[in-house]
Formats: C-alpha cells, sequence, structure tokens
C-alpha cells in the first residue's frame, strides 16, 4: 500500500539515539536568549514538589540534551539517520504548573543541511506516571531546580491531556499560544486522553467516545490544511468528515498563526476503509464471486464527489489556461525524470509516461478547471459509519510544503489517487507468495477493475466530473501518483516496489 498515513483511521479503529550536545547557552543545544522566559504566562503557577513558578528557562536547558537525544527515535521524526546539528525553542509555553507540569515547546531541529520545527509537549512530575510508556520517557533530570524530576512526552499523560481538553473547551490563550472553538455546544472539560498507537507522522489523542485531538509533530507557518478544509466543510453542514470543534495555533514571528492541533468528534462505531477491503479482497480465496464490496465503493466514490462539490461552493475555483495546463503537465513530466534517476525500473517506460502528460495540453483540456480537494486520498482515509462514509486527514501529501497542498488542483486527482488505492488492496490478495498463482492475481485484477469501475460511477452519480470522459487526465493523473508511489517503495518497501510497477506498465500500455 502507497498509503504513508493513516493516522485519525487507526486512532478511531483501535478506540536510535542522537550524540548528547552540549548543554548551556554557547552550544548547538544552548537555550540563549530564546528560551529563558519565552512564552511565560501569568497564570495558575507552581513547580513540581510545591514550588510558587515554573522556571521556563532553567527547565528548558536542562531539558534540551536530553530532548536531542530521545527526538530522533520518535517515529514523528523526519531527520532519520542524521545527526541532529542544532536544537534550539523558538517559543516555550506553561500550559499546567505544579505536579504535574507540562510545557508547550516549538522546537528549530537542524540536521542534515536542512531546519525543521516541531512541537513538543513535555510533562514533568517529581516521579514518573507507574505506567508509563518507555519510549514515552525522556529520563530524570539531574541539575538545576528540577533535579530528580521525571521528564516525559505529556501526551502518554491522560492528566495531562485532559487539562489541554479543558484549555480548548474554555478557548484559553497563553503568550503565543490561542485555543479556539467553533460555535455550538459546549465542550467537556473533565475528559482524560488516551494517545493513539498508531504509526503516524502526527500524534492522535482520544477522549472517550467524544472526541479526536490531531497534534502535528512537524509545525509550518500558516493554516494546515486539514484544519482549513475541515472547517469549511463543517461550516458548510456537509456529514462527510467529523464535525470540528477546536484548534489551537501558535503566532510565529513575521507570518501567520501556525496550526498546532484539531479537535475532531471522533467516531466510535466506524470501520477503516482500508481494512474493510482487505477483508473482502481475501475472501476471493475461498469465494472468488464478487462480493458487496463494488456496493460499498459506489457509495464511497459518491461521498467524494459531495465533499468536492461543498469545497467548490465554499473555497475558490479556478480556470487553468493552456500554458498552466501545460505547466501541470510539465510538474509531472519533471517528477517522473527525477523518480527514473533514482529508480532505473521505470526508464523504459519513460517515452510512453511523458506522451501520457504531454497530451494534457489537448484543445479540450486548455480550460481545465482546479479547486481545492482532499490531496492525498486513499481507503484509508475513509471511514464506514453506520450512517455512510466520512473522510479524514484532509493534510494533503505529507512531503509537500503548506503553501504547496493549499493550492488547487484537479478533482480527478483524488478520484485517481483512490483507484490507486484499489490496486494496493487487490494486491494483498497475492503477499506472501514467491510465485504469484495465475488464479488468484486474475481474482485480484478483476476485484480492482471492478470497484474503481463502481467508484467511479458512484463519483459520476452524485455530481462528480465524469473520469471516463476525462480519459487523458485520469491517466496522466493516476500515472503521476504511481511515480510517486514507485519512488516510495523503492525507499521503503522493496518487496512491494511490484505493484505500483505493474500499474506503470499498465498505464504506459494504455492509449
Amino acid at each position: 500500500m502507497s498509503e504513508t498515513s493513516r493516522s485519525q483511521a487507526h486512532a478511531h479503529r483501535d478506540a536510535g539515539t542522537a550524540p548528547r550536545g552540549p548543554g548551556g547557552a554557547g552550544g548547538p543545544y544552548g537555550v540563549g536568549g530564546a528560551g529563558r522566559g519565552a512564552g511565560s504566562h501569568s497564570g495558575h503557577t507552581g513547580r513540581p514538589r510545591g514550588s510558587t513558578s515554573l522556571a521556563v528557562g532553567e527547565l528548558v536547558e536542562a531539558a534540551l540534551p536530553m530532548i536531542a537525544d530521545w527526538l530522533p527515535g520518535q517515529r514523528w521524526y523526519a531527520g532519520k539517520g542524521q545527526a541532529i546539528t542544532g536544537l534550539r525553542p523558538v517559543t516555550a509555553t506553561p500550559l499546567v504548573t505544579g505536579d504535574p507540569a507540562m510545557l508547550h515547546l516549538l522546537l528549530r531541529v537542524e540536521h542534515g543541511g536542512q531546519s525543521d520545527l516541531y512541537q513538543l509537549l513535555l510533562g514533568l512530575r517529581a516521579e514518573a506516571p507507574a505506567d508509563l510508556l518507555p519510549e514515552a520517557s525522556l529520563g530524570s533530570l539531574t541539575h538545576g531546580p528540577y533535579d530528580g524530576a521525571a521528564l516525559y512526552d505529556a501526551v502518554h499523560d491522560p492528566e495531562l491531556t485532559g487539562r489541554l481538553l479543558g484549555h480548548l473547551a474554555t478557548a484559553d490563550r497563553f503568550g503565543p499560544l490561542a485555543f479556539r472553538r467553533t460555535p455550538g455546544p459546549g465542550l467537556p472539560s473533565d475528559l482524560l486522553g488516551r494517545a493513539g498507537t498508531a504509526e503516524q507522522s502526527n500524534t492522535s489523542v482520544i477522549f472517550g467516545t467524544a472526541f479526536i485531538l490531531k497534534l502535528f509533530r512537524r509545525i509550518s507557518p500558516g493554516t494546515n490544511p486539514d484544519l482549513e478544509l475541515s472547517l469549511a466543510l463543517s461550516r458548510a453542514g456537509s456529514t462527510r468528515i467529523p464535525r470540528v470543534a477546536a484548534w489551537f495555533e501558535s503566532r510565529l514571528a513575521g507570518s501567520e498563526p501556525a496550526t498546532l492541533g484539531l479537535l475532531q468528534r471522533f467516531l466510535p462505531d466506524a470501520e477503516d476503509g482500508w481494512e474493510l477491503a482487505l477483508d473482502q479482497v481475501a475472501r476471493l480465496k475461498g469465494d472468488p464471486s464478487p462480493g458487496n464490496f463494488a456496493v460499498e465503493a459506489h457509495r464511497l466514490g459518491r461521498a467524494t464527489a459531495e465533499v468536492h462539490r461543498v469545497l467548490a461552493r465554499a473555497l475558490p475555483v479556478a480556470r487553468l489556461d493552456r500554458e498552466q495546463t501545460g505547466r501541470l503537465a510539465t510538474g509531472m513530466a519533471e517528477r517522473l525524470d527525477v523518480a527514473a534517476a533514482a529508480v532505473p525500473a521505470l526508464r523504459r517506460y519513460r517515452p510512453a509516461l511523458h506522451a501520457a502528460f504531454q497530451q494534457l495540453t489537448a484543445e479540450h483540456l486548455a480550460d481545465l478547471t482546479v479547486q481545492r480537494i482532499h490531496g492525498d486520498l486513499h481507503l484509508g482515509q475513509a471511514m464506514r459509519t453506520p450512517h455512510g462514509w466520512v473522510l479524514l486527514d484532509f493534510e494533503g501529501e505529507p512531503a509537500k510544503s503548506v503553501a504547496e497542498r493549499r493550492l488547487p488542483q484537479p478533482a480527478l486527482k483524488d478520484v485517481a489517487a483512490m483507484l490507486r488505492s484499489f490496486d494496493y488492496a487487490a494486491a494483498h490478495l497475492l503477499a506472501g507468495a514467491p510465485q504469484p498463482d495465475p488464479q488468484l492475481a486474475h481474482l485480484a485484477a478483476g476485484w480492482a477493475a471492478r470497484n474503481r469501475t463502481s467508484y467511479c460511477a458512484g463519483y459520476t452519480a452524485a455530481g462528480g466530473t465524469d473520469p471516463t470522459a476525462c480519459p487523458e487526465l485520469l491517466r496522466a493523473l493516476e500515472i503521476d501518483k504511481a511515480v510517486y508511489e514507485v519512488v516510495y517503495e523503492a525507499r521503503h518497501r522493496p518487496s512491494w516496489l511490484p505493484i505500483p510497477l505493474t500499474a506503470i506498465h499498465r498505464l504506459a500500455t494504455t492509449t
């Protein structure tokens, strides 16, 4: 499967070290002037073991070397295999004081010649929680006013995440941090939060069966598309997403506020679309009949079209002229060339794939409509509830910048991505076999084809652009997605590389 993130879908369903750097202001982990008192406020005060204030500067200075050791081992950290060469706090804001205490940090991390901004919630207790996961612990502080206190990732402390929900419920403000609520019934402030267990690039915290909070770990300036699009859909009354209840953000110097977290309604009775598809695929081994997933694929197509229609009404829509469409095709061709340089197996298909991209500049595609879309749609981003399909995670492709993800795109880009997801689900029927069984391969291909067709039919029936009426565009968009998958699998899951390469072969030979 090419899906790189199924964070909320997993959370809804299951309700290495770096060298230590020198401490102090002079080294790469030094606080300098930024940490001492940064983001402090005059709210409730206190520190572990009865003190009356939180010594932010001393705490940050003592914590930075421990963070430098702990950070590279986190699954959401993007600089895997690269030594941290710089680590400094951008903001340090106390959210809870006393014992326990919670400090919100935005950290500028330098590694491998690049610089990223990360969000971290530090928990501090005189003694570590008894049930704290080992991977959540940063260790015990060894000097300063907090000598001996336990330092840990606060998202794994239900009491502290419950306090975070309380800040969202009362729309608090702490220095650069602002907590915001949508109009409607009040939020509970007495629920404890449990951290999700899924592999993901963000962290989900679930509050009972009512709400789920997505904490964005890698932060970019500006409104995160997940918040922007989810708010637009919620305000329009769409039932195809979990309703937005609240969010929080931080104003960074010289830029618009950066989204830090998004609170939405939890879907306790929902089923992950990816798992539903795999269950249907597995049944083909014992019963080659089509099963009923084609019905669900049709419904999912309808849901996708409904979301696109609401987004087109709520947010700007544009039309690309011939030159702009040409730039769209050029971008695809350039991504293909970069991918072919990295994965030799792609090179034999380059001429045919380039020809497919060039078709986008044909006369009838010179007036191409673009709009805001999901941007990273696949079966793992769809949940089947008793009331129908719901779409999640409107962040877009995580490898792209926020500015790129907020650009209008052809709506059929989401359709093409979902078609690729059906291919990935079908491929699980052949997983683990050294030599694919021809009969199983035929069944898998048939399952994918049925569901691809049914999804497109549902999309068209609900008012979406008929994908079959735009074969050149759909083919180019599917190729672009498959090229991305080829690079991803070559780097991370070489045994899965045949899945997108099979699609590349099919698409290169399609006329």
